[in-house]
């Protein structure tokens, strides 16, 4: 079988090659060179970091961090054109360890027949385990392989250490409307790759257009295909259309991935902060996105205790309420109960006097000799006990109510200790989310 890196394969240009005539349109319209990128403006102005590498030839490994459709896979390919190295994209969903090495074996080789580097493109890369991802280590620290990685992932956390210290980690962002408008005018008036004029359209239903793809460019150049489709030759892109071609929009939510940690940590926040509006979008953007629901009611049944707690103890009996509530009426009726526990719990007055004093009785338990039980304290059910002492001097509130202040019931190492506020002086919220981690 032929190997990877013919003799009479082109180097670095060959990777801006235009696409077949038949191709979709994301694909004809992927940029060829600088001029036709859209956003990124951090990375591309003069004196960017990437525009500085795109100018001077590639100097390091790169992670591409960014959501779908911002242009990891288009940078990638101009960065290859502009370093003059043989481009090969390569697939973490659909190779293995054999297909690594294999293509480092080659990529070895080349350099060896020929002095030409290969920048190796792995799209996804944060599906490669760690023993995979190890297997690029030594071509690249030996410079046979540039390595770009492409991840919609925190590399912090799907990216091996090794392998992040060397390489340098660009953040992309998502395009914004205006971008997306952009891009999709000229994909309607480009009479090369486009779609020379078949679809009329204005700017404001581009802008719907641009809205309904999220700041995916590959999703709003697919839309606007399917749009052109449905409207026929020469017709007019109309709201009738566009919703045709939309159907429903998909939210961008990953339920396994950082975003959704992001948008939990968002809803818990806005909660906390009594910000009832925010509360909503946040745990709409959930719903939509087809979170468990059973882990909302976890999260807003914790929320409950620890930054309601004392202030409000009704409020974790909502909580439970509601939980109950979508276990019988199930989707999407029972998500009203979710709402209503949410907007609750924002309304509600705060207080984490529960959540800190239980952190600190914690920590004397863990750091402090644990004492017995004051004898006083102690049961005394047979009569050897009552002689040791068990029970003496205990007082009965109920008939006593000066026990409540007179008898000491914390062993005597902590005698004086206080974990809570009296529940007249119980402070309300005094630290925010940057005041400890939220997990």
């Amino acid at each position: 079988m032929a190997g990877l890196f013919e003799d009479d394969e082109p180097a670095g240009p060959d990777a801006l090659a235009p696409a077949p005539a038949d191709a979709p349109l994301a694909e004809r319209m992927r940029p060829r060179c600088l001029a036709e990128v859209t956003g990124q403006g951090h990375l591309l102005e003069e004196g960017g970091v990437l525009r500085t590498m795109l100018e001077g030839g590639l100097e390091q490994s790169l992670i591409l961090w960014g959501p779908p459709g911002v242009g990891k896979t288009t940078l990638a390919r101009l960065v290859a054109a502009a370093s003059e190295h043989r481009f090969q994209p390569f697939s973490a969903v659909l190779s293995g360890i054999a297909d690594i090495k294999r293509v480092m074996k080659e990529a070895e080789e080349r350099r060896r027949r020929k002095g030409s580097r290969t920048l190796l493109f792995v799209d996804e890369i944060h599906r490669f385990n760690k023993a995979q991802q190890d297997a690029f280590l030594p071509y690249v620290e030996n410079g046979d392989i540039l390595l770009v990685g492409a991840t919609t992932e925190n590399p912090s956390f799907e990216v091996n250490s090794a392998l992040l210290s060397r390489a340098r980690v660009l953040v992309l962002e998502p395009l914004t409307v205006a971008d997306i408008v952009g891009l999709l005018r000229r994909a309607i008036d480009d009479p090369e790759r486009g779609l020379a004029g078949q679809l009329v359209a204005v700017d404001r239903a581009l802008e719907e257009l641009a809205r309904a793809a999220d700041g995916d460019a590959r999703r709003a150049l697919t839309l606007l295909e399917t749009c052109a489709l449905l409207a026929g030759r020469g017709g007019e892109l109309t709201p009738k259309v566009l919703a045709r071609a939309i159907q429903r929009k998909q939210v961008a939510y990953d339920k396994s991935g950082e975003q959704h940690y992001d948008i939990v940590s968002a809803l818990h926040k806005s909660i906390r902060n009594s910000d009832e509006d925010a509360t909503l979008y946040w745990l709409a953007r959930m719903l939509e996105g087809g979170e468990d629901r059973d882990f909302l009611m976890r999260r807003l049944t914790r929320i409950a205790v620890e930054d309601v707690g004392l202030a409000d103890p009704r409020a974790l009996e909502q909580c439970i309420a509601a939980w109950e509530t979508w276990r019988r009426l199930g989707s999407p009726e029972g998500e009203l109960a979710i709402a209503q526990a949410a907007v609750v719990l924002a309304r509600a007055p705060k207080s984490n006097a529960l959540y800190k004093g239980l952190a600190a009785a914690i920590e004397d338990v863990r750091t402090t000799v644990n004492q017995p039980v004051p004898l006083h304290l102690c049961n005394a059910p047979t009569g050897l006990m009552k002689a040791l002492g068990y029970g003496e001097g205990y007082r009965y509130a109920h008939d006593d109510p000066a026990a409540r202040e007179e008898m000491v019931c914390l062993p005597p190492g902590l005698v004086g200790r206080r974990y809570l506020e009296p529940p007249d002086r119980d402070p309300p919220l005094t630290e925010r989310a940057s005041d400890r981690p939220d997990s």
